[in-house]
């Protein structure tokens, strides 16, 4: 049996455990939450150092991309230099391939029309391929990093003004405590990722930044991004995302979303991040991620038959 371990910087009441069968082989994959604690992570993952297939690394990303340049994020060299012996990823490797086709195979499948839709893609600084598919099908697309992570409402239109805030704010971002740019810890539980609309803080964030989910027929990227000023009238939007819990379902059904689309298959009724799904792809590969390539990736998910979770929660 092989086992696969996520360490998250996030909430331990989304831990889950599933016993699972992949290309006849027996799966125990497994999330653990630390609370916002990047010391216990560290703690955690040297302790499962050499006990397990791989190791997925959730709430925090090991690195910042973009415009062709790389910058790990400081918060996470120790967090990886605690893996002495099993391999760690943090998702990338599957947002370069399989959220980059997903768009492609919405499109095939005539799930999604894409053409002239209004796209809010709320990060595209670890979902970059993932923005050019939505360009490439034709759609009027939106490039929120600055304003979900840095609390600024201005847009970015188009690649190449993207291309240009990467290459400026980049190596400074990359040096920033990682929950000043993402929620972590307690942040992601229930409601408490969106601000207090009732206060004036929540009142003056809802009004500077709903008009940037009410103008875009589809929402796309980070969940804890997207949920981050959520409208409560969603009424036929489509949301593109990577995993939710249960929860976060009823609530996208109840606000009036009409498909929900992850990019992460199912197991036992839960869809597990991107880093814990690239987990399992290096433990059937029996390899470390540096020693894989794009096609390498494509051809373990074809083989797989991983393939995007779809639901139609208003009709």
């Amino acid at each position: 049996m092989k086992k696969v371990i996520s360490v998250s910087i996030g909430s331990s009441l989304r831990d889950h455990r599933v016993e699972t069968q992949i290309l006849n082989e027996k799966y125990t994959i497994e999330r653990i939450g630390t609370n916002g604690s990047i010391p216990k992570a560290i703690t955690l993952i040297k302790a499962l150092d050499g006990q397990v297939d791989a190791l997925g690394l959730g709430g925090i990303d090991l690195y910042l991309s973009g415009a062709n340049r790389k910058f790990m994020i400081k918060e996470a060299i120790p967090i990886v230099e605690a893996a002495k012996k099993t391999p760690i990823v943090d998702g990338t490797g599957l947002k370069n391939t399989l959220e980059k086709n997903i768009v492609e195979f919405l499109a095939a499948e005539k799930i999604i029309d894409f053409s002239g839709k209004k796209v809010l893609l709320v990060c595209a600084i670890d979902r970059f391929k993932m923005a050019e598919s939505f360009i490439d099908m034709g759609c009027t697309t939106i490039l929120g990093d600055i304003i979900f992570a840095l609390g600024i409402p201005i847009p970015i239109k188009s690649i190449s003004v993207f291309k240009k805030v990467v290459s400026t704010f980049l190596p400074i971002i990359s040096r920033l405590p990682f929950n000043v740019l993402y929620p972590v810890g307690e942040k992601h539980n229930g409601q408490s990722a969106e601000p207090d609309r009732y206060t004036q803080a929540g009142k003056a964030a809802y009004w500077n930044f709903e008009r940037f989910y009410n103008d875009a027929d589809i929402i796309a990227g980070d969940f804890l991004y997207i949920k981050k000023y959520l409208p409560e009238n969603l009424y036929g939007k489509i949301i593109i995302t990577n995993t939710v819990a249960q929860a976060d379902v009823d609530m996208l059904k109840q606000r009036g979303v009409s498909i929900l689309v992850t990019s992460t298959p199912e197991f036992n009724g839960r869809s597990f991040g991107t880093n814990v799904m690239e987990a399992v792809l290096i433990a059937a590969a029996g390899k470390r991620p540096e020693q894989l390539s794009t096609e390498d990736y494509m051809y373990l998910i074809k083989k797989m038959n991983f393939a995007p979770r779809i639901e139609y929660l208003n009709k």
